[in-house]
């Protein structure tokens, strides 16, 4: 193919990001496009000019001039739509995180591991940032090899979306699963090992608290701890907390091993950062031996054309240009329809940690 035609389900804020990142690709374009909000369908419209818009999922993957998939839907959307896809056309699909949302569905996502003829990559942005790419890439040099892993992220409260999904449990996952599943992810990209057992503590102190949807109160986290122990003896712990706005950096993740440590730190989204503070810090990566060379600090700065085009520091850029050679038969997927499993399920399972008090044991279902 010489260029690349993408079908798009979902143009809401990520969406959106994605229509962005995919306009900077060379030879690839945006061909249809379902989305039931008006006002969405208006944002996308603005983004993506060429592109048509569809009534359904089922119009869009029949129309013979689509290439591959984006599904960028409210989470408890994305294993329905696979499954829909699957049975009537089955296409290369980036599918959004989580990939799914309730723990009784393992087996579907056992049952479309089978059966999907297609790639399936999960987007899975936090890999693909650069200073945290140039952490996994130096990790176990730095370290000689990772015993311990610490994840921090300190940022602003969820933001208003369509009809307000992002408010509720039942509907994102809750906040491990929606927006921690990431970290869950670099834990075990980074240990090279499967989890064996999750502890958390966690619940909502400070976000949403005075806000009424309907006759409801949103009951989304907005902080918590996490303790992850791996198979190879790794041991990682996330700290979340959603309501720390103007920190310095958004994500700061720390490897220590026994030559050394490495650490990264990553700002958030230009956009958020307080003008009057002075420029936005720069992502780094600060590598501290154990010998007496001392740390060395590199700066690690992202295309401005990228930075602007999302949140996620050109980690949605990146992402796209692997996908795009999977789609063109010439790369491999990263991120997998198993390591999307993981990802959601440790969230799970830190959920009910913290919902129970209880370590919860998590197993490989694919075995």
């Amino acid at each position: 193919m010489v260029t690349l035609r993408y079908g798009i389900i979902g143009c809401g804020m990520m969406g959106q990001e994605h229509l962005r990142n995919i306009a900077l690709l060379k030879d690839a374009e945006i061909a249809a496009i379902f989305e039931p909000d008006a006002e969405m369908r208006a944002r996308s419209k603005a983004l993506a000019p060429a592109a048509e818009f569809v009534g359904s999922i089922a119009e869009l993957v029949k129309r013979q001039d689509i290439d591959c998939l984006l599904i960028a839907s409210p989470n408890d959307k994305h294993l329905g739509q696979l499954e829909e896809i699957a049975a009537i056309r089955p296409l290369p699909v980036l599918v959004e995180k989580p990939l799914f949302t309730n723990p009784a569905d393992t087996s579907r996502v056992a049952e479309l591991r089978k059966r999907y003829t297609a790639p399936i990559w999960v987007a899975m942005e936090y890999r693909y940032m650069p200073p945290v790419t140039r952490l996994i890439e130096s990790v176990n040099a730095a370290t000689g090899g990772v015993k311990m892993l610490t994840i921090r992220e300190h940022r602003y409260p969820f933001l208003e979306k369509v009809g307000d999904w992002n408010r509720f449990n039942e509907r994102t996952g809750g906040t491990l699963v929606e927006k921690c599943c990431h970290f869950f992810d670099l834990m075990r990209h980074i240990a090279g090992s499967d989890p064996v057992r999750v502890m958390a503590s966690g619940g909502q102190a400070v976000n949403h608290l005075d806000e009424r949807i309907g006759n409801r109160t949103p009951d989304i986290w907005d902080h918590a701890y996490a303790i992850v122990d791996f198979k190879s003896g790794l041991r990682a712990m996330l700290e979340l907390c959603m309501f720390a706005e103007g920190s310095k950096y958004q994500e700061e993740i720390s490897a220590v091993g026994p030559s050394g440590k490495i650490e990264c730190h990553v700002p958030g989204p230009g956009r958020f950062w307080p003008a009057h503070l002075g420029p936005a810090p720069v992502a780094q990566v600060i590598v501290s031996p154990r010998d007496p060379a001392g740390p060395r600090t590199l700066e690690v700065p992202v295309d401005p054309e990228l930075l602007a085009a999302g949140d996620h520091n050109g980690s949605t850029f990146y992402q796209h240009q692997r996908f795009a050679e999977v789609v063109r038969g010439k790369g491999k997927v990263e991120v997998s329809l198993a390591d999307g499993w993981w990802a959601a399920a440790m969230g799970m399972a830190a959920q009910e940690s913290a919902r129970t008090g209880q370590s919860v044991t998590i197993a490989d279902p694919f075995v």
